[in-house]
C-alpha cells in the first residue's frame, strides 16, 4: 500500500501509521516530500486492510499496489484456468469456446426437450434453465423448484447436454448438486457471501454473473470469496450492467470487461447477451462480439414459444432463429479457434 498524508500532517500522525504498520508486520519506506509525505507500506493485506489505515488522522489517501483479488489474479497464477467436465468438455485457455443455451425459466418437459435438442444439434455443450427464479416482484413467477431441475437432468441425460441452473440459496446447495453440473449464482447474489461461501466449499463448477452496478475490481473479489474457499472451477459472466438509459437495451453489455479480465485475471470468462441486452435482434452481434474480444463461451436464452413464456420471453430466441444464429456463431467460433492456435503455435 502506498499511504499519502495530508500537506499540513503533524509529525506525529505520520509517527502513528508508521509504528502501526510495523506492529502489523508491515516493511517501511519513508518519503518527506515539500509538500506531502508518502509511506510505502510492503506486507500482508489480509492483516490490515486501507480502510483501517485511511481512519488515521493526517492521512489523504491510501493507494493499493497488488489487486486484492489475490487467488483470481495472473500475479497468483500465470496460465489460464481451464474448467473440465467429465465428459471431455473444456473451458478456458486455448480451448473452442463453448455455447450455453435454453429457457429463462424450465415450464414443461415438451419444451425443455424441444430446445435441449435444438441445442446439441447446434452444437452447444450446455442446457440452462432456471428452477428457481429471483424476481423483482413477488407476483411474478419463481420457478418451479425441485420438478424443473427434474426436467433439466432428464432432459441432458437424453441429449448428453451439461446442464446449468441457478442456485438462490445455501440451503439448496445438497438439492441442486443431485440434479445440476453447473450451479450458477445470479446477478443479484454476486455479493451474497454466504452463499459464495458455500459453493466455494462443494465440488460443483459455478458459473458466476456480474452483478447488476458491479465494478469489474468488484466482480472478481466475488470469485475470490468462492477460490478461498477451496472451489477452484469458476467461470465468469459479463451479463451487463445497469445504466441509466434503459430506452432500448435493458442493460450495457460491457464488451472491454472481458479483454481487461483476461488481462488480471486467469478465470475463463463467458458472455450472456440475452441478459446483457434483453432484445432478440442484439443477441448475434453482442455474442460475436465477446467472441471477438476473447470470450470462452456465450450463454443464450432460447425458448420453444417465446411469446407465452413465463419469463423473459421477450430475449429468448424462438428454436429456428437461434438455429440460425448458432450457425454463424460457430462459424466464426471456427475461425476465432483457428487463428489463436495458429498465434500460439508461433509464440510457441
Amino acid at each position: 500500500m502506498i499511504i499519502i498524508m495530508e500537506p499540513k500532517a503533524s509529525d506525529i500522525q505520520v509517527q502513528k501509521v508508521i509504528d502501526f504498520l510495523k506492529a502489523n508486520g508491515f516493511e517501511i519506506r519513508f518519503n518527506r516530500g515539500e509538500i506531502h509525505t508518502v509511506i510505502d507500506a510492503i506486507g500482508d493485506k489480509t492483516t490490515v486492510t486501507p480502510g483501517r489505515i485511511s481512519g488515521f488522522d493526517g492521512v489523504k489517501e491510501v493507494k493499493i499496489i497488488r489487486e486484492p483479488f489475490r487467488l483470481a489474479s495472473r500475479d497468483r497464477k500465470p496460465d489460464d484456468t481451464i474448467v473440465e467436465f467429465s465428459n471431455g468438455v473444456k473451458i478456458g485457455g486455448n480451448n473452442k469456446p463453448v455455447f450455453m443455451a435454453g429457457p429463462c425459466s424450465v415450464e414443461d418437459y415438451d419444451g425443455l426437450i424441444k430446445v435441449a435438442q435444438a441445442a446439441k444439434e447446434s452444437g452447444c455443450q450446455f442446457l440452462r434453465g432456471g428452477a428457481f427464479k429471483p424476481r423483482t416482484s413477488p407476483y411474478d413467477f419463481q420457478g418451479y423448484g425441485e420438478k424443473a431441475l427434474k426436467f433439466l437432468q432428464k432432459a441432458g441425460n437424453e441429449t448428453g447436454l451439461l446442464t446449468v441452473s441457478e442456485i438462490m440459496d445455501a440451503s439448496d446447495i445438497d438439492l441442486m448438486c443431485e440434479y445440476i453440473d453447473v450451479l450458477q449464482i445470479g446477478a443479484r447474489n454476486v455479493q451474497n457471501f454466504k452463499l459464495l461461501h458455500a459453493v466455494g466449499k462443494c465440488k460443483k463448477p459455478v458459473i458466476l454473473k456480474r452483478g447488476l452496478s458491479s465494478t469489474i475490481r468488484e466482480f472478481l473479489l466475488a470469485a475470490e470469496h468462492i477460490l478461498y474457499n477451496g472451489n477452484p472451477n469458476v467461470i465468469l459472466c459479463e451479463r451487463g450492467i445497469r445504466s441509466f438509459d434503459s430506452a432500448f437495451t435493458r442493460n450495457v453489455m460491457d464488451i472491454a470487461s472481458i479483454p481487461v479480465i483476461k488481462k488480471y485475471s486467469h478465470l475463463p470468462i463467458i458472455v450472456d447477451p440475452s441478459h446483457g441486452t434483453g432484445e432478440r435482434y442484439l443477441i448475434e452481434p453482442m455474442a460475436k462480439a465477446g467472441l471477438v474480444v476473447g470470450a470462452d463461451g456465450v450463454m443464450i436464452e432460447v425458448h420453444h414459444d417465446p411469446e407465452n413464456a413465463l419469463s423473459d420471453g421477450k430475449q429468448s430466441l424462438p428454436i429456428a432463429m437461434f438455429k440460425d444464429v448458432m450457425s454463424r456463431l460457430n462459424q466464426l467460433t471456427e475461425k476465432i479457434h483457428y487463428e489463436k492456435n495458429c498465434l500460439s503455435a508461433n509464440i510457441g
